[in-house]
C-alpha cells in the first residue's frame, strides 16, 4: 500500500469528531491516498498513525478537515512527523480510555438521504425499517451511556449484530463501517403498539399500519421517537384537535404540526400549509429538523384550533425513519406535540407514558430501544432575516462553545426556574445542556438532576465551583445551596447580557436592554425592563420603566388582568371592565402585601393585552404577549411619546402611563391599539439608548431576554437603533429567554473570577 521508503506522521484530532463517522472516513481517505496505518478513539480526541508518501500524507491531512464528514466538526488537526514502522494496511484500532473531558458529545441527527433511499428500496433488507441508520445519522446523546462513543457503551449494547450487519459494521467502504447505532429487523429494535382492550402487535409493519389506522380513526397515539414521545394526531379535524386540547387542559397553546416529507425536495407541503422564507426553509430542512415557525396560509384544510389567535404555525419535517414511515402512510398533516406533562421534561418511558398520559392518548407505539435522557425537540423563529433559538433541544444539543478566558476550576451553572438548561464548563469549554422545563415538579426536578449527573460524568469532570441565580426561591438555587458546592450567585439580568456579549463576541463596553416577564434585581425587586451598560463581570443599571406593584405578586404571570389593575391603579384609577371583583385586592395592593414592585416590559404587555381586551387569562407562559403581537401585523405609523425622567440614583426611567388611556380607547380597533403600544415600546427604547450615549461612549446595542423574541417589535427596534448609527446585537445560537440563562451565568462568574 506504500512505497518502499515511506514518511510518517502522528495525527491528533480534536472538535466533534466522535458519532459522526470520522473514523471510517478517516480509513476511507488513507485507503482513498494509499496510505498505512491506523485510526483510534482516546477519549475525547482521534488518533492517526498514517504513512506513506509526502504528497499523499499532505493531501490526507489536508483533506482532514475540507472533506470531513457533514456532521463533524474538526479542529485544526495537531501533525507531528514520526519514524515510520512497517504496516501493510490501513485499520480501525478499538477505542483507548483516557482523559475523556476533551470528547465532544453529539446531538442527535435526522435520518440521512441514503438511509432514506435505501428504507424505500424494496430490494434491501432494510426496506421500512423504522430504526435504520449509519455513520452519518442516527440517535447519540439519548442513548450515549458512556464515552468512548462505541457500542457496547451505548443503549444498543443490548442488541447483538447479527452476521449480516457485522459485515456492515467490519467493511471499511460500506457507510455503516463502525455505525454504533446499526441495527436491522433481523437484530436491532422493534415496534410494540398498544390498544386497551386489543391484542398487542408486536410486527414492525403491522405496528405501523395499526397506528397509521388509529390516527385516521381520529384516535390520539402516544409514539415513541428519539429523545421521547410525541402525542400524535390528525391537524385537519378540528374534533380531534379539540379533544387533545381537553383532555391535555391545553386550551390556547399552539401545538406543532410535522408535515410528510413529499416532493422532490420534501417540502411539497410546507408550501401548501405556510409562506416559507428561505432562511425558515433553510432552518426546517437543518440537520437539526426543529420546529419552525412559519405565518401559515390562508384557506388551508388545517384545523383552526391548532394554534388558535395565531398567524404562524409551528411546523417541522419527519427525522427518524418511523416518522418517515408514519407519515408517507398516513399522507397529512399530524400534530407532534411533546407527550408531558405541561412544563415538565418529554416522558421517555413506555411505562411512564402509559400510566401519566392514558388519559390522553388512545393507544401508544413504543418501541424497546431505551432513550437513556430527554431531548425534546427544538423550536425556532426567523427574526430580523436570521433564524434563533426558542427552545435548544434533539438534534442542537448538547452545544459547545468557546470561552473568552480559561477557567482554573470548573463551573456548573444551573439557570433559571422556567425553561431550564445547565451548563458545565471547564478549561475554555462550555456545554448547554438539552431544554429541561420549568422547575416546578418531582419529574423536573428528576431530570435536572439527571442531566448534571450525566454531563459531569460523560466528561469527566469533577465540579467544587456552582453558579445559580440570585433569587433564593427558585428550585435550582436551592438545589445548588444544598449541594456542599462553593456557590456563586448571578442577577437574572445579568446573565442575559452576559450570554448576549459572549455569544457576539463583543469586546467593547456596551449597552444590553433586557426585557423579559420577570428577574430578581440587584433592589430586591422584579426587573424586566432594564438597560445594562457594560460588560460582562461589570454591568451598571442605566436605564429601566416607572415600577408599579403587582396585585398577587406571582399570580399576575398568569392573569394578565392583575397587570391591567396594577397599571391603572398606579395611574389613579380603577379599571370598570376587570373581569373579577377587586375590592379586597386592592385593599392587599394599598397595604403593599403580597404586590410586588416590578419594571417588567412582560407585564405591560400583559396588562396590554387585557386592557384591550384579548387576554385576561393566560392558558400558557406569553400567551397574552403572543396574541398581542399577532394581532398588530406590520408596524405603521408613530407610537406615542413616553416620558423620560432621570431619578436621583441617576437611572434613566420611560413612563408608561401615557399608554392607559389609548389602550382603552374603543374608537380605535385593536389592533390599532397594539401597533401603537408596539411603536411606543420601540421608540422608547431608542430614546433610553440615545440619552444613554450622551453620558457613555458605546455604538453596540444588545436586544435579549424574553420579549425580544416579539418579531414585530425587535425587528423595528432594530430599524430605529440602525437609524441612528447604533450596532444592533441579538442572540444567534442561545435562546434570548431564560433557557440562555445557564449560559449567561458562566460567563458572568467566569469573567468576575478572571
Amino acid at each position: 500500500m506504500t512505497t518502499d521508503n515511506p514518511q510518517a506522521r502522528q495525527i491528533k484530532v480534536t472538535g466533534r469528531v466522535q458519532g459522526v463517522g470520522f473514523r471510517p472516513f478517516v480509513s476511507r481517505l488513507a485507503h482513498q491516498h494509499r496510505l498505512s496505518g491506523w485510526v483510534r478513539n482516546r477519549a475525547g480526541q482521534v488518533e492517526i498513525w498514517v504513512q506513506g508518501t509526502l504528497k499523499n500524507l499532505d493531501l490526507f491531512e489536508q483533506q482532514l478537515t475540507t472533506n470531513a464528514p457533514p456532521l463533524a466538526k474538526p479542529d485544526q488537526p495537531l501533525s507531528q512527523t514520526v519514524c515510520p514502522v512497517k504496516l501493510a494496511t490501513f485499520s480501525i484500532l478499538p477505542s483507548v480510555s483516557g482523559d475523556v473531558s476533551q470528547a465532544h458529545i453529539p446531538p442527535d441527527y435526522f435520518i440521512c438521504d441514503d438511509c432514506l433511499a435505501e428504507m424505500h428500496d424494496k430490494t434491501q433488507r432494510r426496506y421500512r425499517y423504522p430504526f435504520i441508520n449509519c455513520t452519518q445519522c442516527g440517535p447519540r446523546y439519548t442513548l450515549i451511556e458512556q464515552l468512548p462513543y462505541d457500542r457496547p457503551n451505548t443503549s444498543m449494547a443490548a442488541f447483538p449484530l447479527c452476521p449480516e450487519c457485522r459485515k456492515d459494521y467490519e467493511n471499511p467502504l460500506d457507510r455503516r463501517f463502525h455505525a454504533q447505532p446499526l441495527a436491522c429487523p433481523a437484530c436491532g429494535p422493534t415496534l410494540d403498539f398498544r390498544q386497551p382492550g386489543m391484542v398487542d402487535i408486536n410486527d414492525n409493519e403491522a405496528a405501523i399500519k395499526a397506528t397509521v389506522a388509529a390516527l385516521q380513526a381520529g384516535l390520539i397515539v402516544a409514539v415513541k421517537g428519539i429523545g421521547g414521545y410525541h402525542l400524535l394526531c390528525s391537524a385537519t379535524s378540528e374534533t380531534v384537535v379539540l379533544k387533545l386540547r381537553q383532555r391535555k387542559l391545553r386550551r390556547f397553546k399552539p401545538l406543532a404540526v410535522m408535515l410528510p416529507w413529499s416532493g422532490a425536495d420534501g417540502l411539497g407541503h410546507v408550501r401548501r400549509y405556510a409562506d416559507a422564507t428561505a432562511t425558515e426553509v433553510a432552518q426546517l430542512t437543518d440537520p437539526s429538523r426543529p420546529i419552525v415557525l412559519i405565518k401559515k396560509r390562508p384557506d388551508t384544510d388545517l384545523a383552526e384550533s391548532v394554534a388558535p389567535g395565531m398567524h404562524e404555525l409551528g411546523l417541522m419535517l419527519p427525522y427518524s425513519p418511523l416518522h418517515h414511515l408514519l407519515l408517507e402512510d398516513y399522507a397529512s398533516p399530524l400534530i407532534a406535540t411533546s407527550a408531558n406533562i405541561s412544563g415538565e421534561p418529554v416522558l421517555t418511558q413506555p411505562e411512564q407514558v402509559e400510566a401519566r398520559l392514558g388519559h390522553i392518548a388512545d393507544a401508544f407505539l413504543h418501541h424497546n430501544r431505551p432513550i437513556l435522557r430527554p431531548a425534546d425537540d427544538s423550536v425556532y423563529r426567523v427574526i430580523a432575516g436570521k433564524a434563533q433559538p426558542i427552545r435548544l433541544g434533539r438534534g442542537a444539543a448538547p452545544l459547545e462553545f468557546s470561552l473568552p478566558f480559561t477557567l482554573s476550576s470548573p463551573l456548573l451553572a444551573v439557570g433559571g426556574h422556567k425553561k431550564n438548561t445547565i451548563a458545565l464548563a471547564w478549561d475554555k469549554r462550555v456545554v448547554m445542556s438539552p431544554h429541561i422545563g420549568d422547575l416546578g415538579s418531582p419529574r423536573s426536578q428528576q431530570v435536572f438532576e439527571q442531566t448534571i449527573a450525566d454531563l459531569t460524568r460523560l466528561y469527566g469532570i469533577t465540579v467544587k465551583h456552582c453558579v445559580c441565580d440570585a433569587h433564593p426561591d427558585y428550585s435550582a438555587s436551592r438545589w445548588a445551596e444544598n449541594s456542599g458546592l462553593i456557590v456563586h450567585k448571578v442577577f437574572h439580568h445579568h446573565a442575559h447580557a452576559s450570554a448576549l456579549i459572549a455569544e457576539q463576541s463583543i469586546s467593547e463596553p456596551a449597552l444590553v436592554f433586557t426585557w423579559d416577564g420577570t428577574g430578581y434585581g440587584e433592589d430586591g425587586t422584579i426587573w424586566g425592563g432594564e438597560g445594562l451598560f457594560g460588560r460582562p463581570g461589570n454591568w451598571q443599571r442605566v436605564s429601566s420603566f416607572r415600577s408599579f406593584r403587582l396585585p398577587g405578586g406571582e399570580k399576575a404571570g398568569r392573569e394578565p388582568w392583575r397587570s391591567a389593575l396594577a397599571l391603572c391603579w398606579e395611574h389613579g384609577q380603577d379599571w370598570s371592565e376587570c373581569p373579577t371583583k377587586t375590592g379586597l385586592l386592592k385593599q392587599a395592593w394599598q397595604k403593599q402585601i403580597n404586590s410586588p414592585l416590578s419594571s417588567s416590559v412582560g407585564r405591560l404587555f400583559d396588562a396590554a393585552a387585557a386592557l384591550t381586551g384579548l387576554v385576561q387569562k393566560a392558558d400558557y407562559e406569553g400567551h397574552a404577549p403572543m396574541w398581542l403581537e399577532a394581532v398588530s401585523g406590520e408596524l405603521t405609523g408613530a407610537g406615542i411619546d413616553l416620558p423620560l425622567n432621570r431619578n436621583d440614583d441617576g437611572l434613566w426611567l420611560s413612563d408608561w402611563s401615557p399608554l392607559i388611556p389609548m389602550l382603552q380607547n374603543k374608537q380605535l380597533t385593536i389592533p390599532e391599539r397594539s401597533r401603537c403600544f408596539h411603536a411606543s415600546l420601540a421608540m422608547a427604547l431608542l430614546k433610553q439608548a440615545k440619552q444613554i450615549r450622551t453620558k457613555h461612549h458605546f455604538s453596540a446595542v444588545g436586544l435579549t431576554g424574553g420579549v425580544f423574541q416579539n418579531r414585530v417589535l425587535t425587528e423595528y427596534v432594530s430599524t430605529l437603533l440602525k437609524a441612528e448609527g447604533f450596532k444592533v446585537y441579538l442572540p444567534k445560537q442561545i435562546p434570548g429567554n431564560d433557557a440562555g440563562i445557564s449560559f449567561g451565568q458562566i460567563i458572568e462568574v467566569g469573567s468576575q473570577l478572571r
